[in-house]
């Protein structure tokens, strides 16, 4: 069976580690009819007038799965980012990143093994921003019961399926009660439903300082946006950082998988890329598509590799 698949090669080193991405995966015997499309800089670059082409979310949304490289977005310019725009046109309202130590990558730990569930269309992160003033500036937060109900279905899914024990909820809701109180809440409401996936809560910046001291004791873990961002990057370093984590956002339609680096145009060009987290994306959007023996192989052959 072929798949269609969207490719957002993006910019930097994008187009370097989608390249070596794509030989793999076609190397692996997997069938599939890559479909280019231009998001980023490449996109404003080609003459589209937004860093995520309509055209582009349009192809994403008819083919239903996509793989990206890193995106750049101009700093004040007025263009919103590619990636948010891509979250919020599509509803991909879970970031799901895996966490896990890889063979022969040094690091603090030898056996982290998280995943975290970051809401991906809430939450301050959204960017629902208006300059009341000159010299003021309000950032608004929205959370709403439907939105975390969704994500939290999502946690303990994933956890139900993937044979996980515990789904813990990140808030602030010792501070922000309404807010993160509805989020907090409406997990708790969802976790009656799932007797057999242990259920607890910690407050943010008090999970940050656990994270670092023992990252063991967590499993699942699912955030609202904004603390999904800063704890997924912290996760990362805990295993080597974001050059080897995959990453991936759905929704109950489409699945966009991409490297969570940045677009390093420093190196872009020189050869020196590694593709390793969107090799880890391409394992995670293999096993999406239900070519888990193709999955099975790149991960074992990266591993092997880097071990």
């Amino acid at each position: 069976m072929a798949h269609d698949i969207v490719l957002i090669q993006g910019d930097g080193i994008g187009p370097e580690v989608c390249a070596s991405m794509v030989r793999i995966v076609d190397a692996l015997g997997v069938q599939v009819n890559w479909v280019d499309a231009k998001a980023g800089m490449d996109a404003l670059n080609n003459g589209f007038d937004q860093a995520m082409p309509e055209e582009t979310i349009a192809k994403v949304k008819e083919i239903g799965c996509a793989i990206k490289g890193p995106t750049e977005t101009p700093i004040g310019k007025g263009h919103v980012s590619a990636n948010v725009t891509l979250r919020k046109k599509l509803q991909l309202f879970a970031c799901v990143r895996p966490v896990k130590s890889v063979p022969g990558v040094k690091s603090r730990y030898d056996d982290v093994d998280l995943v975290i569930f970051r809401e991906n269309t809430e939450g301050l992160y959204a960017g629902a921003e208006t300059m009341v003033t000159a010299d003021m500036a309000i950032s608004m937060k929205t959370v709403t019961r439907a939105g975390s109900e969704r994500i939290a279905k999502a946690a303990f899914e994933y956890a139900q399926k993937h044979g996980r024990k515990k789904v813990t909820a990140i808030h602030k809701a010792n501070i922000m009660k309404q807010g993160d109180g509805l989020f907090l809440n409406t997990i708790k409401e969802v976790a009656k439903s799932y007797p057999s996936i242990e259920f607890d809560d910690s407050i943010v910046d008090a999970t940050c300082m656990r994270l670092v001291q023992n990252p063991h004791q967590f499993d699942v873990m699912v955030l609202p946006n904004l603390y999904g961002d800063i704890a997924s990057d912290l996760c990362a370093g805990l295993v080597g950082g974001l050059g080897i984590v995959p990453g991936a956002n759905l929704s109950h339609d489409c699945a966009v998988f991409e490297a969570v680096h940045g677009s390093a145009p420093d190196i872009a060009g020189k050869g020196l890329a590694n593709p390793s987290a969107l090799l880890q994306s391409a394992v995670m959007m293999l096993n999406h598509l239900g070519e888990h023996e193709a999955g099975a192989k790149l991960q074992g052959a990266l591993f092997s590799v880097l071990g």
